[in-house]
């Protein structure tokens, strides 16, 4: 146990994407994807990776994301087989007129491989990028993840989707309480009640206000999740936080529509770049943790099946 304190250190996270660089990568991915009939998804999706981490800057410091197409390929292909057999079960059944049974298979193994997804993804996602040469790492436990998946998936059935809050919480303090950066692990003490709270808040003011209120409700949603989160090493913490306010989710989310609509999706990079601008120079850290003193702890890991299952399921990385 470190028993010292450094005093407060500087962090300056940044972003510097610009949205012509982005274009010409996306414009690319998509005409290979095109042609490919979607096999070049993987590679696609490897080099827009690699881009976003290389673009976001901690203390002068660019991430980066190692990850390659080869590995995300192997995942998709595997990924491809299983959702293909589902299908055929179910076409069976629906065949047989056991449109029921065909129903449950197909729900239920669209279910089965929801926690195996994000525990896939996280493991390879985060085994994959460094800063300063330190790997970042998961160390959760697939048992105890799925486990954790099917209380939170019976419960919120049987509370008519009451649990929901709790289940959503619980699955990210979960995860990203196993999350590492060397020897810093990460914390989210996030709780269920006030998540639930803050979303019964939210829909009845968006109700109310005739969906005018929404914007202030992601903001809340951003706030909460940050604000409980923080990374520990020894003695020593650095918190999170955020500024994002429901005006300027407003005024960012009108802009990317404008630009969509006037571009014809062509200004989809623009978009992204000033959307992850936003959040990021929103993003806080306070802390005493010295970053030269980080040791690398981690190992590599290179199976990219549940990043690949993750984006079947349309299953944003949780961060």
């Amino acid at each position: 146990m470190e028993n010292f304190n450094n005093g407060p250190q500087e962090y300056q996270l940044r972003f510097y994407g610009k949205g012509s660089e982005y274009f010409g990568i996306i414009i690319v991915n998509w005409l290979l994807t095109a042609v490919t009939l979607g096999l070049y998804y993987p590679w696609a999706k490897a080099n827009q990776l690699r881009y976003l981490y290389s673009v976001t800057v901690l203390n002068d410091d660019a991430f980066i994301f190692e990850g390659t197409g080869k590995e995300m390929f192997k995942g998709f292909i595997r990924v491809f087989l299983y959702f293909v057999a589902l299908m055929a079960f179910f076409l069976l059944f629906l065949y047989l007129n056991l449109s029921l049974i065909g129903a449950i298979i197909l729900y239920g193994g669209i279910f089965a491989i929801m926690p195996l997804a994000i525990h896939g993804s996280y493991r390879y996602r985060m085994s994959r990028t460094s800063w300063r040469g330190i790997r970042f790492g998961y160390r959760g436990d697939r048992s105890e993840l799925v486990q954790l998946f099917i209380k939170g998936i019976l419960l919120t059935i049987v509370t008519i989707g009451i649990y929901g809050s709790w289940f959503v919480v619980d699955l990210r303090n979960y995860v990203m309480s196993h999350v590492r950066f060397g020897n810093i692990r990460f914390k989210s003490n996030a709780n269920g009640f006030d998540y639930f709270m803050l979303n019964l808040k939210g829909f009845f003011l968006t109700m109310i206000t005739l969906g005018i209120y929404v914007f202030w409700w992601q903001k809340d949603i951003i706030n909460f999740y940050l604000d409980h989160l923080s990374f520990h090493k020894g003695d020593q913490e650095v918190r999170a936080s955020s500024t994002v306010s429901g005006g300027s989710i407003f005024a960012l989310t009108i802009v990317n529509m404008l630009i969509l609509m006037f571009t014809f999706g062509l200004g989809y990079a623009w978009v992204v770049m000033r959307t992850m601008s936003y959040v990021i120079d929103n993003l806080y850290l306070d802390g005493d943790i010295e970053l030269d003193t980080i040791s690398q702890t981690e190992d590599n890991y290179t199976d990219a099946t549940g990043e690949d299952a993750s984006d079947y399921l349309d299953m944003d990385f949780i961060i």
